[in-house]
């Protein structure tokens, strides 16, 4: 346990902030949020995809690689979703439904919900993993169902992409993007 505390305590506190975003969103913010609710949120199968991407990347960024790429692994076989070990995701975390997403973003802003079937990574191989050809996503994003977003670009925080859209361009923060590809419908104020 000093081992885990000394090297990443965040862990917890990234499992605490996805852990809460998802019992908010499930009971609402009048909700009473007892020790039972937050065990039962644990145990949610819903759940365990983000607690084995946090084992993952704490583990790749203590060098543990092989161990990162064990809870990896087991997020592909079990859930159907492959989240690199080497992308960092801000707390608050919320996958409804897992089946065919894969997430190799650069990087990604707390309260960041992903729906199944969307693909957040690179046009090309890219197998150094290169912040330059993979996406960074701010701060409380929603993308749809089935929704791509490609390249080396950046979604401002408060973006909302469409359900099957294609994003191969930036957008700024609170856009609205909708389409093959994607163009911003509107700006919310």
């Amino acid at each position: 346990m000093t081992f885990i505390v000394s090297l990443g305590g965040n862990i917890f506190k990234y499992i605490h902030a996805d852990l809460q975003r998802s019992l908010y969103l499930k009971y609402g913010e009048n909700a009473s949020l007892t020790v039972l609710s937050k065990i039962l949120g644990l145990i949610n199968f819903r759940f365990w995809p983000i607690l084995n991407y946090r084992a993952s990347h704490f583990f790749y960024s203590n060098n543990c690689r092989f161990i990162a790429r064990v809870f990896a692994i087991i997020n592909f076989v079990i859930f159907g979703i492959e989240i690199s070990p080497k992308c960092s995701i801000g707390g608050g975390l919320y996958l409804p439904h897992t089946q065919g997403t894969v997430i190799g973003a650069y990087s990604i802003g707390k309260n960041a919900t992903i729906f199944q079937g969307v693909t957040l990574g690179s046009k090309k191989l890219d197998f150094h993993y290169l912040q330059s050809n993979r996406p960074i996503i701010g701060d409380d994003v929603l993308i749809g169902s089935g929704a791509k977003v490609l390249g080396g670009i950046t979604i401002g925080s408060g973006v909302v992409v469409a359900a099957n859209s294609l994003v191969l361009e930036s957008l700024p923060d609170l856009a609205v993007a909708i389409g093959v590809p994607a163009k911003v419908h509107k700006i919310d104020t």
